[in-house]
């Protein structure tokens, strides 16, 4: 066992290396092969991992990316506050990112949260202001808030991770080429769900360069996101509508970090919440991967993906963060049947749902 766990760690060039501090353990993710798909499809589909960020998800990149921005750009000194409006996970990488680095940090987040969420924040450190859910041209958006709150502030930041297109560079600097170098520099195609943009639009025009416009870039999107339709319509933005189970992605309008590339998004496809239910349990009883919904809204699309692109294709595609963050909803036989839901899961997956 120790022989096949030192060839592993060799096979995925791990350097026994130490790093400094939590801001350098972002990053350098695996890329796993998700053996039931790929064969299901004959294509090698492929999920990165970025659940296994030291804080837990994708949006520590865009943390550790903003904030150093900002140092850069002069815009925050030591002992400052750093201030953001966030659906949660950029909040719980701010978070961490602040305590490594000595800033405050103050987060506002819809009132719609999960629980593990603001529960996590406030363990962090960072004061949580829960603001009702409303548009993002309502004043009282929980974005606008932010920028209010760190403008009456002296020394503090508003990152704008929405539309701080440092967001969007650090996956071209980070995400896109580890996808690069991890396939091979063979990618035919990549999608992801998004909600500031910046993991679509980053990793998205690394990968295009680097294969001279080979590979597909396509975007992922839930119920009441208006982004499907308009990539599918051509540049239409319809009014938003609706609700889905999946936080933190999904958009009513063309952010600044996505509108870097969206002209360059080749397709979209819109993905139901029963599809991404199924498939949190389908990639825990067939690969061991506990993962959200915004996840596993990923691996429905990476699939259906390689459906269209044909066998023999090499398909990414994002895991965003795992699901300790949502069991009590995802898990939970009282939620699921409260949203409907009871009926997306297989018979031999309810198994899993052993919350009451």
């Amino acid at each position: 066992m120790l022989s096949l766990l030192r060839r592993q760690a060799s096979a995925r060039l791990f350097s026994s290396k130490a790093v400094n501090g939590f801001t350098e353990a972002i990053g350098n993710t695996p890329l796993i092969y998700l053996k039931g798909l790929s064969e299901r499809t004959g294509c090698r589909v492929l999920g990165k991992a970025e659940f296994q960020n030291p804080g837990g998800s994708v949006k520590d990149r865009a943390a550790l990316g903003v904030i150093a921005d900002a140092e850069r750009n002069g815009r925050i000194k030591s002992g400052g506050t750093i201030v953001e409006g966030t659906a949660g996970n950029t909040g719980i990488g701010l978070a961490h990112v602040c305590r490594a680095k000595g800033y405050k940090c103050v987060i506002f987040m819809p009132n719609t949260q999960s629980q593990e969420k603001i529960d996590l924040l406030r363990m962090l450190g960072a004061e949580v202001y829960p603001v009702p859910a409303v548009a993002y041209d309502n004043p009282q958006n929980y974005n606008h808030q932010a920028r209010d709150y760190a403008k009456a502030l002296d020394n503090a930041v508003w990152t704008d991770q929405f539309d701080n297109t440092a967001n969007a560079s650090a996956h071209y600097e980070t995400t896109g080429p580890e996808i690069w170098e991890q396939t091979g520099r063979n990618v035919d195609g990549f999608i992801c769900a998004t909600g500031t943009g910046g993991t679509l639009a980053g990793a998205g025009r690394f990968l295009k360069e680097k294969s001279a416009g080979r590979t597909q870039i396509w975007l992922a999107d839930p119920p009441g996101s208006v982004l499907h339709s308009y990539i599918s319509s051509g540049g239409k933005l319809n009014e938003r509508s609706g609700s889905s189970i999946t936080e933190g992605i999904g958009q009513g309008r063309i952010t600044d970090n996505l509108g870097t590339f969206v002209k360059n998004v080749d397709g979209s496809l819109h993905i139901a919440d029963e599809k991404s239910l199924s498939m949190v349990y389908e990639m825990l009883d067939t690969e061991g991967l506990y993962i959200g919904a915004s996840s596993a809204l990923n691996v429905v699309a990476a699939y259906e993906m390689a459906q269209r692109l044909g066998p023999g294709k090499t398909i990414v595609t994002i895991l965003c963060d795992g699901a300790y963050r949502y069991q009590s909803r995802l898990f939970s036989k009282e939620w699921l049947k409260s949203k409907g839901l009871e009926d997306a899961i297989p018979d031999h997956l309810k198994k899993y749902a052993v919350l009451d």
